[in-house]
């Protein structure tokens, strides 16, 4: 299938990146700029797309981000420290966000005649964010076929649904996938903070995986007291 790859430059899509390129034919990797607090995740994009010689398409979706307000990753709110799956963790919601960059994402789909969008939702999303659910992936892929009838007939590719962010680092450790070059940190200093959820669900993941993380963590035993490990 000739995937157009959702790729923020996170762990997540950076594996899917690369498990695309091994397993079909990756057309090209789509990043956004949505107004998110720092752009370290989109130079990992880039450098992603560069390794695997596939084009990086930049979308400025600022606009319509900035009114998306309400989320410590748009607005002046503090991102909360402990474990991704906590209630806190509810604050880093951007509302439709997934929705608006994957209708965007099946339109430059159809326009370049890709077989098919691939986007890294997983299972460890599921509790907190609802446009990485299942049902909301099988209906968006409906939605699509109807919008686009008689034109293109593009898949929704989300091989990770159903699968951990622990599997996702063995899948990465498999395919071996560099991750001293994708960015998970909400805060975005100058290396990841070790504290956020989404720092302390990538140090749990690469642990479970039993595989070695490469970041540099300003913290890097918070995880250990969030998880209880």
């Amino acid at each position: 299938m000739k995937t157009l790859v959702v790729c923020s430059g996170g762990m997540d899509s950076v594996t899917l990146a690369h498990k695309v390129h091994k397993e079909n034919e990756l057309l090209a990797l789509l990043s956004f700029d949505y107004g998110q607090r720092h752009r370290k995740e989109l130079d990992c994009a880039k450098h992603c797309a560069d390794g695997l010689g596939v084009e990086h398409i930049l979308i400025d979706i600022s606009g319509i981000g900035a009114k998306l307000t309400g989320s410590a990753l748009t607005d002046d709110v503090a991102v909360p420290d402990g474990h991704y799956a906590e209630e806190t963790m509810k604050i880093t919601v951007v509302p439709n966000r997934n929705a608006i960059m994957l209708t965007i994402a099946f339109g430059i789909a159809a326009a370049r005649g890709a077989d098919a969008v691939a986007a890294a939702v997983h299972g460890g999303d599921h509790f907190i964010y609802p446009d990485c659910r299942p049902g909301f992936v099988e209906a968006f892929e409906t939605m699509q076929r109807h919008a686009l009838e008689g034109m293109n007939d593009i898949r929704l590719y989300t091989p990770f649904v159903g699968s951990s962010k622990g599997d996702i680092a063995a899948e990465s450790a498999r395919l071996g996938v560099d991750h001293s070059r994708s960015w998970s940190c909400y805060k975005g200093g100058e290396i990841h903070c070790g504290r956020c959820g989404t720092c302390v669900e990538r140090r749990e993941a690469f642990h479970l995986a039993g595989a070695p993380d490469p970041t540099e963590y300003a913290d890097p035993d918070f995880w250990k007291a969030a998880c209880n490990v």
